[in-house]
């Protein structure tokens, strides 16, 4: 295989011309030889924007090849492969479980059950079809069902979001690329694969999951929706068991290794750990605001045009650091997306932000996040960045009435509640009200938040327009709190293997999936498969 890295294109450009592109740096080959390994936009100059690929060519008598070329842009191909470790000799006296549905669970359960080990997969929440039935519902009205919402259910808090794929995680073992491949078998856009921003978008993640989990019971495994863990069997240090919840009737389920991929909200199940002793620390985390804008004005600002065709959607990445000491930046930017009430307690709100496939929304919509460390608590414990959260949450859904609280820009400056929409009309799944946000953050929050909107309004302009549309509180970007696990990714309690974004290791999508299938070659090296 060989590598031509940095060819720059114009936007309007055809196959052709990437061919032609790659004959220049002394590569000749046909289309059909010839793969996309990456592709970005250079939008650096307006006037010159410019797509930029790193391509792979198969040929026949490539070391000649190679030693002829003299462009700096042609070198060798690495493959992007991934291996599942050896079996191990050790044999399984229980099925393995896997607690939770989400990226994490999902894909170790999958990792499972493809090699053997019929797994068992938990999930409190409910299958992605009726669980996007009992959202939907929520969003128009219906009552909260604190077991089927944006954070429990099958898919986990991603499959309501933007379904972003970027990790910053390396990939040296090629499990993140093992991930997008997945998911491209099971219906995702083949684009991700060397997209620089891949997406999913939430509506296609829906069908993608299920797809999943298809897959893990075609392969021996088992997937046991409206399944509460509420308690766990340990005995000198080592776990015996499971108490559950499943379908109203408390069982005991004996086990042996259990994967714990709780998710970053699974709150509850946070304190029975605590009451176990399982391991576990305060994290620190971020919490803020969303942010609208009109999509339109994010694309001028990043492309100099509105009219020009073949462009992406146009997204931002913005960072600042405050007078306060206080870095702030955007946090799951949903381009062409919508504001969703991401509630999963009564009495307490939190939102979050979701795009579809197509991304063609009117608004674009970020979270503006602070990062609040282990000082911001007024106790301590490993449950203080959760009350935290609480806290904010409970005001959040009194300043609303239960509805999502918004706040144009201007008000928010000055503390009071707005009265009317400017020329943002905010988009929003959830019933909406004026409220005043500062009134909901820590006043050093607030006062961050606005400090780094001046910075921002002078990178995009029109950022800090007063009609800008705040809403909130988006307090659920990562886990408050780190399970802790050793160089064998298990617990102090033998048998208990914390995994995921829930347990602190991971950030999103793809690295969340990418923790479950490591926890998941941790299993199979130790053990036999399950006879």
């Amino acid at each position: 295989m060989i590598q031509i890295s940095n060819i720059k294109l114009p936007i309007e450009h055809k196959k052709e011309d990437l061919l032609q592109a790659v004959k220049k740096e002394g590569i000749f080959c046909r289309k059909e030889e010839l793969s996309i390994r990456k592709l970005s936009l250079d939008a650096r100059k307006k006037e010159d924007l410019r797509y930029v690929y790193t391509v792979e060519a198969s040929l026949a008598n490539e070391e000649k090849i190679l030693k002829k070329c003299r462009s700096n842009k042609v070198s060798r191909g690495i493959p992007r492969t991934y291996q599942v470790p050896s079996h191990g000799s050790e044999p399984m006296k229980r099925r393995p479980i896997v607690i939770g549905a989400g990226p994490a669970g999902l894909f170790a359960a999958l990792l499972l059950a493809e090699n053997g080990y019929c797994p068992i997969l938990l999930e409190r929440g409910a299958p992605v079809e009726e669980r996007s039935r009992d959202v939907e519902r929520f969003w128009g009205g219906g009552s909260l069902d604190v077991e089927s919402n944006v954070q429990f259910g099958e898919g986990g808090a991603g499959t309501f979001s933007d379904g972003k794929l970027n990790t910053q995680v390396k990939d040296a073992k090629g499990r993140i690329f093992h991930v997008l491949s997945t998911f491209v078998e099971a219906g995702a856009d083949p684009a991700i694969l060397y997209w620089n921003k891949p997406h999913i978008g939430t509506d296609v993640l829906r069908d993608v999951v299920k797809s999943l989990r298809e897959r893990i019971l075609a392969a021996g495994g088992e997937v046991w929706f409206h399944t509460k863990v509420t308690d766990f069997q340990i005995r000198d240090g080592v776990l015996q068991g499971l108490s559950v919840l499943r379908d109203g009737s408390l069982q005991e389920l004996p086990a042996e290794s259990v994967i714990l991929a709780i998710g970053h909200s699974a709150r509850d199940t946070f304190s029975v750990l605590e009451k176990r002793n399982v391991p576990m620390r305060a994290k620190d985390f971020a919490v803020g605001l969303r942010i609208e804008h009109p999509q339109k004005m994010i694309r001028v600002a990043q492309y100099g045009t509105d009219e020009r065709e073949g462009l992406p959607v146009a997204d931002y990445k913005l960072t600042a650091q405050t007078p306060f000491g206080r870095g702030v930046y955007s946090f799951c930017m949903c381009p062409g997306g919508q504001v969703v009430n991401a509630s999963s307690e009564e009495g307490r709100l939190a939102v979050n932000g979701m795009s579809r496939a197509a991304r063609d929304g009117r608004n674009a919509n970020s979270a503006l996040i602070v990062t609040v460390t282990r000082n911001d608590y007024p106790d301590n414990g490993p449950l203080a960045g959760v009350r935290f959260q609480r806290r904010l949450e409970e005001a959040a859904y009194q300043a609303g009435g239960g509805k999502i609280p918004v706040q144009l820009l201007a008000d928010f400056r000055e503390g009071k509640v707005s009265q009317t929409f400017g020329d943002i009309e905010p988009d929003c799944c959830g019933d909406t009200a004026f409220a005043d946000l500062r009134r909901v953050l820590p006043e050093q929050i607030s006062a961050s938040l606005l400090s780094a909107m001046e910075e921002f309004g002078k990178k995009i302009e029109g950022f800090d327009r007063p009609d800008a549309v705040f809403s909130g509180v988006e307090s659920r970007t990562s886990s408050p709190v780190r399970i802790e696990r050793d160089e064998h990714l298990e617990s102090q309690i033998k048998g208990l293997f914390p995994c995921g974004e829930g347990a602190g290791y991971a950030g999103g999508i793809t690295s969340a999936a990418a923790d479950g299938i490591r926890i998941a070659e941790e299993l199979i090296r130790r053990y036999q498969p399950w006879t």
